[in-house]
């Protein structure tokens, strides 16, 4: 996936939970061999190529291409994982498996769990008893700034996904052109309990932009989002501010 992945695991039984954290790893270096789509060897690269079919690979293909549809189709098109004819489920694969290793830990008995894959972050349970995990935003027109704090109190899970052009440059496409995704927007943090729909709708109201992603993004429920425009204005739905601190 191309990316850095960092856990913060409370509490728990130490020998159950250094064994789910052992399989979290593992399951993520098992998704990068299967989803990369910069790993000619990878079933999904095969799969691009018309080499294997999506029977003839793991269960879990065809389970986070069906995610991506469903996606496809609540954002009325605006997420996808096929681009000119070519399947990239990357939009959605690494909220998916982020979620996927935490929740593996949060099973095992962990009281507080944080998995932070490049920034998106999936979060269980609580660091300290009455203190909950908060999460910083960074500001993209201000390196090292920033733009909100992100707070899971009183929740049990909470995820926050950005997409943006701050760091990775215009890498989010447009389905309906196959180009980059030309919009007023320079990032999108969504907060829901699910990493895997955090992601992908962070990057669906990125290629929408400002005022038609705000007014999708408010569609949606159990989700809150903060929009930054390359004019330094800064949109937020109207749940947002409950969730700062």
């Amino acid at each position: 996936m191309g990316t850095v992945f960092s856990f913060d695991v409370r509490g728990g039984q130490p020998e159950a939970v250094q064994t789910a954290l052992e399989e979290a790893i593992a399951h993520l270096h098992r998704v990068d061999e299967v989803f990369s789509p910069y790993r000619e060897d990878s079933q999904i690269s095969r799969l691009a190529r018309g080499e294997v079919s999506v029977e003839d690979c793991d269960p879990e293909v065809a389970e986070v291409l069906a995610l991506g549809a469903e996606a496809e189709q609540i954002s009325d098109g605006w997420f996808s994982t096929r681009f000119g004819g070519r399947i990239d489920p990357t939009g959605i694969v690494k909220g998916w498996a982020v979620e996927r290793a935490a929740r593996r830990l949060a099973a095992a008995g962990a009281s507080g769990v944080s998995v932070n894959g490049g920034g998106d972050v999936q979060m269980y349970g609580m660091p300290e008893p009455h203190r909950p995990w908060r999460v910083g935003v960074s500001d993209p027109l201000r390196p090292g700034g920033l733009a909100a704090v992100v707070s899971a109190a009183g929740v049990e899970e909470l995820a926050v996904a950005t997409s943006g052009t701050a760091e990775r440059g215009a890498h989010i496409v447009d389905p309906r052109t196959g180009r980059s995704a030309v919009t007023d927007l320079v990032a999108v943090t969504v907060v829901g309990p699910s990493l895997t729909w955090a992601d992908a709708w962070a990057t669906a109201a990125f290629a929408m932009g400002s005022r038609a992603g705000l007014a999708w993004l408010e569609s949606l429920p159990d989700v809150e989002a903060l929009l930054i425009t390359a004019g330094d204005e800064v949109r937020c739905t109207g749940g947002l501010a409950a969730r700062l601190g």
